[in-house]
């Protein structure tokens, strides 16, 4: 099994090469952003979940945390297909996708292109607020009280 820093890293390396190569001198690019991943977490499915920053788009994003793994692949819409998913208390709907070098993934689009974010730090700063609004967290009296690890 693949750890979770290498599929991340694996992540912004092959949207590092799509930005040297098929999106290079783009206008839309924004030129004070750069790829990089927020707040990636497993989920328990086999898969992981953050968001992606480019200087195109910042999306939702689902990987398998072993890029070979068909059942968490099978989870995820196939290439080309967009699918419904369970977000937090939200559907969000997230289009199947396969890159060289990284494999099968899904995104759900947050914003493109990126050219209201002043810089890294505010495009960062979304992601990371996306993040604390997609991610339920445990009521605290339930944590202090046990019922987060019950199920409760």
């Amino acid at each position: 099994m693949t750890s979770l820093a290498a599929r991340v890293q694996a992540l912004e390396a092959a949207f590092g090469r799509i930005q040297a190569t098929r999106m290079a001198g783009l206008p839309l690019l924004h030129p004070g952003l750069r790829v990089q991943a927020v707040g990636f977490a497993a989920d328990g499915d086999g898969l992981a979940q953050g968001v992606l920053v480019t200087p195109w788009f910042m999306n939702l994003v689902r990987l398998p945390l072993d890029g070979d793994d068909d059942d968490a692949a099978g989870a995820l819409p196939e290439p080309g297909q967009a699918l419904d998913l369970p977000v937090g208390g939200w559907r969000m709907r997230f289009l199947g996708q396969h890159e060289p070098g990284l494999g099968r993934f899904a995104a759900a689009s947050l914003v493109s292109p990126m050219s209201e974010f002043a810089d890294q730090a505010a495009a960062l700063a979304t992601a990371r607020a996306v993040l604390e609004t997609l991610r339920p967290r445990p009521a605290r009296r339930g944590f202090l009280f046990g019922a987060a690890r019950a199920g409760g």
